[in-house]
């Protein structure tokens, strides 16, 4: 197993308990940025600790496209990571995410108003596919159950002195200003706000399972697909999508969906993302005819 380590205490903890429960099978890699001019020694500080411990690890220099630093860093960071421990014969690799980590995402989420999936928050594990190998890569975290504090105390236990990425304590993210939120309102309960992710990530899966049975019996003909509306909205945004990425249609947010299967609940035209729909009658059996939506691209706009 592959093992991320930042050389903060939750990714430490991370590498300590794992290479107790799999000694001899973790490898480890820290990314290296370079957005910080202490990033370069704290990958040497974890080479010295695996190298204590007996762990192969590599540090993975990256560049980090502009715009987005956080979302760039870490779209760079996984594929750094994924690359790496599939060349190394790791299939799956482990990230330090831990109860705290959820509640800080659950409750930035609600305050930007998300649905079910941003809801659901870090999942236990997914899978992605690396743009460097021709392979799948299953991302694991072990740590969902686990409280920041139980975390430092592993690291502090081993005798390991954490490094503190300032970052961390930053207003000017997110998430940093939602971690000092959550640490003044003791009354809030991240274990308790991890659980609920959990159960929203297991409506999220039933919702999916749903929209897939509907997708699966939409009619298509001549390369427009004809879809009989009357789900609940949320199984309609999903089906939807499921349509337009059929017909190609790209860079579409579902936030654009949703507003696009609002107009269509009302009867209305909407295009987005190259395909256009419209309401229309199919024929779906012999004798029967039913009101749809069809889906087809937009044909080409005129000069």
């Amino acid at each position: 197993m592959g093992i991320a380590v930042s050389g903060g205490p939750d990714s430490l903890a991370l590498l300590l308990l794992a290479h107790a429960a799999m000694p001899g099978r973790v490898r480890a890699a820290t990314v290296d940025h370079g957005l910080r001019p202490e990033s370069a020694d704290e990958a040497a500080f974890v080479a010295r600790v695996c190298e204590r411990l007996g762990i192969p690890h590599a540090t993975l220099r990256v560049d980090v496209a502009p715009g987005n630093l956080q979302a760039n860093a870490r779209a760079a960071r996984y594929e750094a990571l994924g690359c790496h421990f599939e060349q190394v014969g790791a299939s799956v690799f482990a990230t330090a995410h831990h109860a705290d980590d959820q509640a800080e995402t659950l409750l930035m989420r609600l305050n930007r108003g998300s649905g079910l999936a941003g809801l659901a928050g870090v999942r236990p594990w997914s899978v992605f596919f690396p743009e460097g190998i021709i392979a799948e890569m299953v991302l694991v975290r072990p740590l969902l159950g686990w409280r920041r504090e139980e975390l430092a105390a592993v690291v502090r236990a081993a005798g390991i002195e954490a490094v503190d990425d300032p970052s961390n304590s930053d207003d000017a993210f997110d998430r940093a200003r939602m971690r000092k939120a959550i640490a003044e309102a003791d009354w809030l309960d991240p274990l308790a706000m991890a659980r609920s992710a959990r159960h929203l990530a297991e409506a999220e899966n039933a919702v999916e399972d749903y929209v897939s049975s509907i997708a699966n019996r939409l009619i298509w003909r001549d390369g427009a697909c004809y879809f009989c509306m009357g789900y609940p909205r949320l199984v309609e945004i999903g089906v939807v999508e499921r349509i337009l990425e059929r017909l190609g249609g790209t860079e579409v947010r579902r936030s654009e969906i949703a507003r696009m299967v609002d107009r269509l609940r009302t009867r209305e035209n909407a295009s987005l993302g190259g395909v256009l729909a419209k309401r229309e009658w199919v024929k779906t059996s012999p004798n029967t005819t039913s009101d749809s939506v069809k889906f087809e691209k937009e044909p080409p706009r005129r000069a």
